[in-house]
């Protein structure tokens, strides 16, 4: 699992995630480990109790036509009939085993593409005792460490990420990596989805989906090291040599993760875009607060609509006429919270009653001041 809250400083951050907008990536290789794993067993019973009933019927066989032809041979005229059924049955029998191993290999070739046999082919002759660091290994680090690492990692490699990151087929992918084996780590991945929130932000959503799929690929590579516990550069070539040659369904569980990944970054650049709208408001509603800390605008939306209309106005005259229609208290509480936003500001008669307040049963009308 890729984390990148802590790089605040690198364009996009979250300081409330503990994870990146791919939580979800590892279900690529772990859903379900266990059961999956299950069934791998189940299915590799199911396959050496076939090979042992193959192996003996075939035995079986051989043996009894050796015995037919071993009483033609030398007793002429003997009754085979016995024989010539039991070969017949093992006919049957072998035809029934060869059927069976035929939907077993079309079982085999619908069984979704993972972890546990993506690896098979490239590390069934290769032995790794322990696995070598990675100069994009983070781990043991330091939230701060890890920072300063990203960001000297990117400050060194920008270039190739990018490179990396605009390629298109396998082939090229793989052997850039084979020639820049640096690159194949957490760090490489972290900037690809960091870029690809910078790409939908901008609204280069083709570029986004490009990077997206080198994106993937990475992961699927880090995660495969992860599973198999040896150094995500031995992995590289086992990769993409099986994804250039999967079926249709192992290929389709890759795109259905693709997807899925694309879907994640767009929500996160919504979420982002979301924040700086919000926060964008916050700051211009902060800057036009009066002196009393209110925002003048909630503060006019909240007026009444006559006095509203006084404002819009900046009418003077029907401001004073208005005040001495509505009850004291209330033209006191609304144009105090005009003072307090600075949509008004009063003069010396009118700020001293609005400073000394308005007894509850005081009918007395105030004077109004001029709204500019």
């Amino acid at each position: 699992m890729v984390d990148y809250s802590k790089w605040k400083d690198i364009e996009i951050s979250d300081d409330e995630d503990d994870t990146h907008p791919n939580i979800d990536t590892p279900s690529l290789f772990r859903w379900r480990h266990q059961a999956r794993l299950e069934r791998m067993e189940e299915r590799r019973r199911e396959q050496e109790e076939h090979e042992r009933k193959k192996v003996e019927t075939r035995q079986k066989l051989k043996e009894t036509e050796e015995k037919i032809k071993k009483l033609e041979s030398e007793q002429k005229g003997a009754d085979l009939t016995e024989l010539k059924n039991i070969l017949q049955d093992l006919e049957k029998q072998e035809m029934k085993i060869k059927e069976a191993e035929e939907e077993m290999k079309k079982k085999e070739k619908l069984t979704p593409w993972n972890v546990d046999t993506i690896g098979q082919d490239g590390f069934t002759k290769t032995v790794i005792n322990k696995r070598l660091p990675c100069k994009g290994d983070d781990n043991g680090l330091s939230d701060e460490e890890k920072e300063k690492k990203m960001k000297e990692f990117v400050k060194e490699n920008e270039k190739k990420l990018k490179e990396f990151g605009m390629l298109g087929r396998y082939e090229d992918s793989k052997k850039f990596l084979q020639d820049n084996p640096h690159l194949v780590c957490e760090n490489t991945a972290n900037y690809l989805v960091i870029w690809c929130i910078n790409l939908e932000i901008e609204e280069k959503h083709d570029l986004m989906e490009h990077v997206a799929h080198q994106c993937i690929c990475m992961q699927c590579i880090l995660e495969l090291s992860k599973q198999l516990d040896v150094d995500p550069r031995a992995c590289v070539g086992s990769f993409f040599s099986r994804i250039q040659n999967a079926e249709l369904e192992h290929r389709n569980s890759f795109e259905d993760e693709l997807k899925a990944f694309k879907e994640r970054i767009r929500k996160r650049a919504a979420e982002k875009v979301a924040d700086a709208l919000k926060e964008a408001e916050e700051e211009e509603k902060k800057a036009r607060r009066g002196p009393g800390g209110l925002d003048p605008v909630e503060v006019f939306e909240s007026l009444p609509e006559p006095l509203q209309k006084c404002f819009e106005s900046q009418d003077h005259a029907l401001l004073q006429k208005t005040l001495a229609e509505i009850p004291q208290k209330e033209a006191f509480y609304h144009m105090k919270r005009c003072v307090d936003s600075g949509l008004w500001i009063p003069d010396s008669k009118s700020k001293e009653l609005i400073d000394g307040g308005v007894p509850a049963d005081d009918t007395k009308e105030t004077s109004a001041a001029n709204p500019e």
